[in-house]
C-alpha cells in the first residue's frame, strides 16, 4: 500500500475505517500513488486555479457588469463543491479536530469562508484568492518534499537571530520617529509634513531608499538630513541581510558539523580535515 507524503503530523490524517466508502475516500484524498489518487489532486488544482482567476476577473468593473451572474454563480459552485469535500475530509480521519487544526485543514476552511463571510460583510468573496494556498498540495503531488526541509532551514536561521532582527527593527523605528519629529519641525505643515507621524512615515519610506515622492522636503536644512537618512538607509539594508547569512552558515555548519573521536569535540565544519582543538584526523 502506498505511504502518507506528508510525514508531519501524519496523526491527523489517519483514516477512521480500514474499510468501506470512508476508507476508500480517505485513500484518493490524502495518498497520491495511485492514478486516481493523482488524478484527484491534479482536479483538486485545476479548480483551485480556475476559482481564483474568477476571483480576480469578478474585481473588474467591466467584466463584473457584463458576466457577473455567471461569475458569482462559479463562485458559488466553486465553494459548494470544497464545501464538500472539506467535509468529506473531516469524515474520513479518525480525529477530524486535530485535522481542523492542522496547516492543510485551516487552509481548507479559509478557501470556502469567504463566500459565506459575503452574505453578511459586502466584498468578502473576493478573500477566496486565499485558496491558491491550497496549490501547496502540489508539493506532495511532484514529491518535492525535499524542498521543505530546506524552507525549515530557512525558518530555524529566522529564529535564531530573532532576537537581533528584533533589536535591528526597534533601532530603525526608533531614528524613524527622531527624524520624523525633527522633519516636521524643520519642513512643517506647509512642506507637507502635517504631523509627526506622517513625518515618521516619510523618514521610514526615505530610509528604506523607496522615495515614493509623495512628501519631499524644500529648506535646504531638510534636503541635507534627507541626503544623511538615505545614506543611514544603504547603511541599514545590509544589517539584516548580514545576520540571516550568519545564521544560514551558522546552519550549516551545525548541520554538516563532525565530531572530533579523540577529544569529543563537536561541530565542525563540512571541509574540516582536522579537529581544531587536538588535531586529530577527522576525515
Amino acid at each position: 500500500m502506498s505511504q502518507p507524503v506528508s510525514g508531519a503530523a501524519r496523526h491527523d490524517f489517519e483514516p477512521a475505517t480500514s474499510s468501506g466508502w470512508r476508507a476508500q475516500c480517505h485513500r484518493i484524498m490524502f495518498f497520491h500513488e495511485r492514478r486516481d489518487e493523482r488524478l484527484f489532486d491534479l482536479l483538486l488544482i485545476v479548480v483551485i486555479i480556475f476559482s481564483v482567476v474568477v476571483a480576480m476577473l469578478d474585481s473588474v468593473e467591466s467584466i463584473d457588469a457584463r458576466f457577473g451572474f455567471w461569475l458569482h454563480a462559479i463562485e458559488w459552485a466553486a465553494t459548494l463543491l470544497f464545501t464538500v469535500e472539506y467535509l468529506l475530509r473531516l469524515a474520513v480521519v479518525r480525529h477530524p479536530w486535530r485535522y481542523a487544526r492542522s496547516f492543510f485543514g485551516v487552509i481548507d476552511l479559509l478557501a470556502v469562508l469567504p463566500t459565506y463571510l459575503s452574505l453578511i460583510f459586502f466584498g468578502a468573496q473576493h478573500l477566496i484568492v486565499v485558496r491558491v494556498l491550497r496549490i501547496l498540495r502540489v508539493f506532495r503531488i511532484l514529491k518535492l518534499t525535499e524542498y521543505v526541509g530546506e524552507a525549515s532551514a530557512l525558518l530555524s536561521a529566522l529564529r535564531s537571530s530573532r532576537r537581533k532582527i528584533l533589536l535591528f527593527v526597534l533601532s530603525v523605528l526608533s531614528l524613524a520617529t527622531i527624524f520624523g519629529a525633527v522633519m516636521y519641525l524643520v519642513e512643517g505643515p506647509e512642506n507637507g509634513f502635517t504631523s509627526i507621524p506622517r513625518g515618521v512615515y516619510w523618514a521610514i519610506v526615505t530610509m528604506a531608499t523607496v522615495g515614493f515622492g509623495d512628501i519631499t522636503p524644500h529648506t535646504a536644512l531638510g534636503q541635507a538630513i534627507t541626503t544623511v537618512i538615505v545614506m543611514i538607509g544603504y547603511g541599514i539594508i545590509a544589517v539584516p541581510s548580514g545576520i540571516f547569512t550568519a545564521a544560514m552558515l551558522r546552519q550549516r555548519d551545525e548541520a554538516t558539523g563532525i565530531t572530533c573521536t579523540r577529544c569529543g569535540l563537536p561541530d565542525h565544519a563540512g571541509d574540516a580535515r582536522y579537529c581544531r582543538r587536538c588535531g586529530e584526523r577527522i576525515v
